[in-house]
């Protein structure tokens, strides 16, 4: 069984690694290549290092093991960035090695988090999802609505992002339980 735990700062050059290569092949058939190339590993744990070693914005987040405790997915958030939909808490990555989706991992990540997100004081939890991408799916089988669409510039290119959004944070952990 997958065991979700909250990521130290020696999980940064691992969960960097995830996030790009996630990021490319979930984004692959939806972002232009030369926006997608963009990314690399380095910016990344320069990134994650960061958010590990001092969070801010009421940061948390998680790492997923798999059976043999290696880390192959991760899961983060805080406050709500915008502060214009009314949500207080936020997801802001959450990502699987392909090879684990579809299994249970995304939903046990999703539960440990939201749980977590409770008790910090969260009320209500909003995700932004690329509007094309499939994985929004994932979202609405949790209850998760559709709260609002923008434009987002993601290296030159500009695309469209759905925020989807759980009113009532409890009825998600519950709906997880």
């Amino acid at each position: 069984m997958p065991e979700v735990r909250a990521a130290r700062f020696e999980d940064a050059e691992t969960i960097a690694e995830i996030h790009v290569k996630s990021w490319k092949s979930t984004y692959k058939d939806l972002i232009d290549e030369r926006d997608l190339s963009n990314t690399t590993v380095e910016h990344r744990i320069a990134l994650w290092e960061t958010v590990l070693r001092t969070p801010v914005n009421g940061q948390i987040a998680y790492v997923i093991e798999n059976d043999h405790g290696e880390v192959v997915g991760f899961v983060s958030g805080g406050k709500e960035r915008t502060k214009n939909y009314g949500f207080d808490g936020e997801i802001y990555a959450i990502y699987l090695l392909d090879e684990y989706q579809g299994k249970g991992y995304g939903k046990e990540m999703l539960r440990v988090f939201s749980n977590g997100m409770l008790e910090a004081g969260y009320q209500s939890l909003l995700v932004w999802v690329l509007t094309n991408n499939p994985s929004s799916h994932f979202y609405i089988k949790y209850g998760a609505d559709p709260v609002e669409a923008e434009r987002v510039t993601i290296g030159q290119g500009t695309y469209e992002e759905t925020a989807y959004g759980w009113s009532e944070l409890k009825s998600l952990t519950d709906r997880l339980a």
